[in-house]
């Protein structure tokens, strides 16, 4: 697989003009990698974000820089990662809901409890428990070159992604932002 991984002008855009353009995009963690098929959208005037009432502490990533990894905990049991676009203090970003694995497969099966290929990271948690992104990875850079990256490989975006309401949480829940390969 011929990657190179995506620079940071690339996320200097909102977060629901960005997100389509995430569907395709290879997110790496480590020996693991997933084609992203399945992403949200949430904006700093968006009442279903965590950003929505200012900074805190859990949220502050997403008032970074574009290209940085928010992780949060929820539900008592489930990690799940967004990426952080726009420009710094506007917290946008975008949910990284599903990815279809491409690599580590066997190490993604083994991290999921043997589970069927077809459900190994076909949820945000399912996802961040796959390729093992949890709490300490809030704040990763992905454009740096390290274990976490999202990269190109040359396949483009659908022309014409699915869209729907997004779905999991109960504001704004009438919003279309929600995008599948």
């Amino acid at each position: 697989m011929t990657e190179r991984c995506v620079g940071r002008s690339f996320y200097e855009h909102g977060s629901v003009e960005l997100a389509p353009q995430l569907l395709n995009k290879v997110l790496v963690a480590g020996p693991c990698a997933g084609r992203i098929v399945e992403v949200e959208a949430y904006r700093s005037d968006d009442p279903a974000s965590h950003s929505f009432r200012g900074p805190t502490a859990r949220n502050s990533t997403m008032f970074g820089p574009a290209g940085h990894l928010y992780v949060y905990f929820t539900y008592g049991m489930h990690y799940c990662a967004n990426v952080v676009v726009a420009s710094e203090g506007d917290a946008q970003a975008v949910l990284l809901r599903a990815v279809v694995p491409m690599r580590g497969i066997d190490l993604m099966r083994h991290r999921r409890g043997g589970k069927a290929d077809a459900i190994l990271a076909d949820g945000p948690g399912k996802l961040c428990q796959a390729m093992a992104i949890d709490r300490r990875h809030d704040g990763a850079d992905l454009c740096a070159g390290g274990e976490l990256a999202i990269v190109n490989d040359g396949v483009p975006p659908p022309v014409a992604p699915r869209v729907t309401p997004r779905i999991g949480i109960r504001l704004a829940t009438e919003r279309p932002w929600r995008w599948l390969a």
